[in-house]
């Protein structure tokens, strides 16, 4: 079995870090290198939280770069073949990482993407079984939007059977992703520019145009608290960074899926998610995202 390195950003430590990292240093593989990437956190937050964990290898950055920036440092200083990226509001299950690892066995594999769980919010966790899905891994519609495969449905055993065995995916979740290491920096790691949102769709695309294969693994279970980790983005700037990676995301790859052939179906998606936003009353952040990534592209 390949050695482990779980990396954790983190901005603001607290509860749900001292958490996850309890969950890691009980489930993890022997020999597991763990580091906290902190992105200036308060210093005395980060210290009570680590305290409790000597083993943890913590990098502290001087001033806030978000959440790729940190990702990727934690990815550089990693020492082991496989790395996990993983949320600092995340909790993992007994075997989460022995049922990835075995797939690195194929060196044509670059990623796991592992079945994230929503986590019920009680402090003990107990069954999968009516646990609702939050990502049993990402596709990608070369029309320019991405899907967390089973969002929101609810775990059993008459899901389909794409979302209850292994298979191929487009992409592994950020929240929770493995990769081979030396293939992940080939493709260029993450793209730092995304700051948070689709970075981990970007990357995935990226490692399979070189020939890399990604799978979903659903006996690898970790449990995601949702818009509880890294920071509180107020809403609003949330969906103009989520709009406006969406739109990179599409002309970062749009050659690679037919060109100038897919505009048309770029244009109705647009019109699609203008009309889903409008509804919501969510248009000007959204139409601000989408802004920004155009004027980037003629600059």
């Amino acid at each position: 079995m390949l050695a482990l390195s779980v990396i954790i950003p983190t901005h603001r430590a607290g509860v749900l870090l001292h958490r996850c990292l309890r969950s890691v240093t009980e489930h993890a593989p022997d020999d597991t290198e763990i580091l906290v990437i902190d992105d200036a956190s308060p210093r005395e937050s980060l210290q009570q939280v680590l305290r409790d964990f000597p083993q943890v290898r913590v990098l502290r950055l001087p001033r806030r770069r978000g959440f790729c920036y940190a990702a990727s440092v934690g990815m550089e200083a990693a020492n082991s073949p496989v790395v996990e990226l993983l949320n600092d509001d995340t909790e993992v299950s007994k075997g989460w990482a022995d049922a990835a690892l075995v797939h690195f066995r194929d060196p044509e594999v670059v990623a796991v993407a592992p079945l994230i769980l929503q986590h019920p919010g009680q402090e003990k966790l107990t069954t999968i079984f009516q646990a609702f899905i939050d990502s049993a891994g990402d596709e990608y519609d070369p029309g320019g939007f991405a899907w967390k495969r089973g969002h929101g449905l609810r775990w059993s055993t008459q899901l389909p059977l794409q979302l209850r065995q292994v298979g191929p995916v487009t992409s592994a979740s950020g929240c929770a992703a493995f990769y081979r290491r030396d293939a992940l920096r080939a493709a260029g790691g993450l793209a730092i520019s995304f700051g948070a949102y689709f970075e981990d769709v970007d990357l995935g695309l990226r490692l399979r145009q070189r020939g890399g294969q990604i799978l979903y693994e659903p006996a690898s279970v970790v449990w995601h608290h949702g818009s509880a980790s890294y920071s509180r983005t107020p809403r609003r700037l949330l969906l103009e960074q989520q709009s406006c990676n969406e739109e990179r995301l599409f002309w970062r790859h749009w050659r690679c899926y037919g060109g100038w052939r897919l505009i048309p179906r770029h244009l109705a998606v647009l019109i699609g998610k203008f009309c889903r936003r409008c509804s919501e009353g969510q248009l000007l952040p959204w139409a601000f995202g989408r802004l920004r990534a155009w004027r980037e592209l003629v600059s």
